[in-house]
């Protein structure tokens, strides 16, 4: 009964600040980017619950936890760290100046307006589409296997469930809704972790008996160390590089993450937003793989059951009420990632492959509605692909991180590199844009269907996704030297605007 009201409550406020926002989403920079005027708690939370979901909390804290033990915390300070705090830094300002200065919604629209490109815009927006969809897959079976231990509930009906709502809420009110309902599930979501953290720990005897207990196990599968899975670096130090280099640099080259920083209002908020997100990331993210360092001390069958199977069965024992707790926190991650994937999927369809292209004149109630629609046609899709997951055979499909390693690895491996010089050298060229989103998305393509042929390093989608984007950040220079240089005059009315005069030059300060 507990886990029932909480979950009707929970519904019921998420739609209702759907219905709220509807004033704010009547064009496309209403509905899109809220305006361009968003508060930076609201950014900052928008940033980090779209950053972590199921995906973490189920699939990366379990399978990581259980590879490297709690040297996995790393990954979550990794995440802070560099997947926060210096994306804010390092992104946050200069996105925002230029973007608005080029009039850009999406990711793909900028590159098609900062290259002066129709093609590197469609190619951007295809890539977006495709690699979005295994991403937003991923989400709801990490959800499923939560609620099938809680009520349970079929895996269908979950799918069906979240997908209705976060639809009702994103049609509805657009960004903004998203934004506030972010910040309520961000606010769940750091109560949920503090609290399942103390209870587990507690029920193995505590923070230190746990640690004893962890030091006591042994695979030799893994290493034959003594003490391995409570040591400061793991079992498989390399390995673990890669998925922290995957996790948290990635986030550079997401569209869904990027776009976040379109829509932040003013200086002082970015300098706010960079603390909150930071301090958010180190809770969230550094406390689910806190979690899954402890995975060995429960009875998983992973060979049977696979990792996404282990956290749900590390909080099977806690009381009620905590895991009512954890199906809300759960819940909160996965919905706020999705109404974030699909907001963005369906503008880039709609702004930058549609209008103009196929669609010569629309209207912006025209381009409102028609993001509508590919956000029910995108839902729908990555839930049918989801259920397709469970029922099929392929176990090659089943695993969480698998499919998110290879939609993280096509898109910040695409996408990282072009961005990021694009913003900040102005020698950066359309082929060597062409070339990095070629060699990013093809890369990720091949390991998926031909894994054999890859190095054995490379054989694991979360190496292969940290290879392709650190790749990236050298072919897109070296390309840019050796082919044709870009137009001055584009290039110079695109930097324009950082030397805008304010009160200091507009790189510095937004007011």
């Amino acid at each position: 009964m507990i886990k029932v009201i909480l979950l009707v409550l929970f519904f019921g406020v998420m739609v209702g600040v759907g219905i709220y926002c509807r004033r704010n989403a009547t064009d496309v920079n209403g509905f899109v980017l809220g305006g361009r005027s968003v508060g930076p708690w609201l950014t900052a939370f928008a940033y980090g619950t779209s950053y972590f979901s199921a995906v973490i909390f189920i699939g990366y804290a379990g399978q990581f936890g259980w590879k490297y033990g709690i040297a996995s915390t790393w990954i979550g300070i990794g995440n802070a760290l560099v997947g926060s705090l210096l994306a804010w830094v390092i992104l946050g300002r200069r996105t925002r100046i230029m973007t608005q200065h080029l009039n850009s919604a999406t990711m793909p629209d900028f590159f098609g307006k900062r290259f002066s490109s129709k093609s590197l815009k469609i190619g951007a927006s295809v890539i977006t589409f495709i690699f979005l969809i295994p991403y937003t897959a991923s989400l709801y079976n990490g959800l499923s296997r939560l609620f099938e231990m809680a009520f349970g509930i079929p895996y269908i009906w979950c799918i069906i469930a979240m997908s209705v709502l976060t639809g009702i809420y994103v049609i509805a009110g657009g960004y903004m809704a998203t934004a506030i309902n972010d910040f309520i599930q961000g606010l769940i979501m750091i109560v949920g972790i503090i609290a399942v953290i103390a209870a587990v720990l507690a029920s193995k005897g505590g923070f230190m008996e746990a640690l004893n207990g962890l030091a006591a196990v042994t695979d030799e599968t893994v290493s034959s160390a003594p003490g391995a899975f409570n040591s400061f670096f793991g079992p498989d130090p390399l390995n673990l590089l890669g998925v922290v280099i995957l996790t948290s640099l990635g986030t550079w080259g997401l569209p869904q993450m990027v776009q976040k920083f379109y829509a932040i209002k003013s200086e002082k908020h970015i300098r706010k937003g960079t603390i909150i997100s930071t301090a958010f990331a180190f809770i969230v993210a550094g406390g689910c793989y806190f979690l899954g360092g402890f995975g060995r001390l429960f009875d998983v069958d992973v060979a049977t059951l696979g990792f996404d199977a282990i956290i749900p069965q590390m909080l099977s024992g806690l009381p009620e009420i905590l895991i009512a707790i954890v199906v809300i926190l759960v819940l909160s991650a996965s919905m706020s990632t999705l109404s974030s994937l699909v907001i963005a999927s369906s503008s880039t369809l709609t702004i930058d492959l549609l209008k103009g292209n196929i669609v010569k004149k629309m209207s912006q109630k025209k381009e409102v509605f028609i993001i509508r629609i590919f956000i029910v046609v995108f839902i729908l899709i990555s839930a049918l692909i989801a259920i397709y997951q469970v029922y099929s055979k392929d176990d090659s499909v089943k695993f969480i991180a698998q499919l998110m390693g290879v939609s993280w690895g096509a898109l910040a491996g695409a996408f990282l590199a072009p961005f990021l010089y694009g913003l900040y050298w102005k020698k950066t060229t359309k082929i060597a844009c062409w070339v990095s989103f070629i060699f990013g998305a093809g890369i990720m393509l091949l390991n998926l269907f031909a894994r054999p042929i890859f190095p054995v390093i490379l054989q694991s989608p979360i190496n292969c996704g940290a290879f392709a984007m650190l790749a990236g950040l050298v072919i897109v220079p070296l390309v840019s030297l050796f082919t044709k240089k870009p137009d001055k005059t584009l290039v110079e009315e695109s930097f324009a605007c950082y030397e805008k005069k304010v009160p200091a030059a507009q790189k510095n300060s937004l007011d």
